[in-house]
């Protein structure tokens, strides 16, 4: 069955890769900060769990020596080795295929592992077994993820989340059983960490970073959600109106300009 949730998650992502990786969120400076400050130092390999287009692994380049982005999803991981490729092949990243419950990495071989926008899409045990058996003593991992919409007007807010949940109706509905993709709760996500047994202390911390963005982009956030992809993809044409529809509203309200947008984060840590 885990197997089954396992493939339907990856396949999810398939063909939006360029979409996600031009709208989605970078973490900001201060995810670095915090994480470096918990292990006392910059790490020297850090391991990027589900990193998709690369976003979240090429912000390590200036603090950590080794940079490992681990990611199952072809399109997804196509897009970051072109961006690689594109910056004349920095030796400090890789990219590699792989599942986070059974990384091809040695055992205490990483100072600080992180899942970004990922952590529910994996089985939770398992897989923070393996990042314990990964991190050095001391090391720390961080699985990290935005409140969506990003914070800007209730009305823009309310329709954005009207959308997705339609997108995420319609792909349940169109859906196949064997093909349904799965979420684990993130709001279980401090718990899973601390009743693992594996880490030693595990907190909550919550910031947040403005970032500006123009009509085009937010816009697309709402369209770059799994659920609504895969809703379009199998088949629910009536989503393109109501995804028009949504654009049109927000291109109103930007009226050509550019705004500041608001992304709140949630970290979930633990230290082995």
């Amino acid at each position: 069955m885990i197997e089954h949730i396992r493939s339907s998650n990856v396949q999810r992502f398939a063909g939006f890769g360029a979409l996600y990786d031009e709208s989605r969120p970078t973490a900001p400076q201060e995810l670095i900060q915090i994480l470096t400050a918990y292990l006392g130092s910059n790490p020297e390999t850090v391991v990027d769990v589900g990193c998709g287009t690369g976003l979240s692994s090429f912000l390590w380049l200036n603090d950590a020596e080794r940079i490992i982005g681990v990611e199952p999803s072809d399109d997804m991981r196509a897009v970051a080795l072109a961006k690689w490729e594109n910056m004349n092949k920095p030796d400090a990243i890789q990219f590699m295929n792989g599942l986070s419950h059974e990384l091809e990495l040695p055992s205490d071989s990483a100072d600080i592992v992180t899942c970004s926008q990922s952590f529910h899409w994996m089985e939770p045990q398992s897989t923070l077994r393996e990042f314990a058996r990964i991190l050095r003593p001391g090391g720390v991992f961080a699985a990290y993820d935005c409140d969506w919409p990003p914070a800007i007007d209730w009305e823009i807010e309310g329709q954005y989340m009207k959308l997705t949940s339609l997108g995420d109706q319609r792909a349940s509905e169109l859906a196949p059983n064997h093909e349904q993709a799965h979420k684990w709760n993130k709001d279980e996500h401090l718990k899973q960490i601390q009743s693992s047994g594996l880490f030693r202390y595990a907190r909550e911390i919550v910031f947040h970073n403005w970032e500006s963005c123009d009509a085009t982009r937010y816009a697309n956030l709402a369209l770059s959600q799994g659920g609504l992809q895969t809703a379009i993809k199998l088949g629910a044409k009536e989503l393109e109106a109501e995804a028009a529809a949504f654009r049109q509203l927000v291109e109103k309200a930007f009226a050509g300009e550019e705004r500041s947008i608001l992304f709140g984060y949630r970290m979930r840590i633990g230290i082995v």
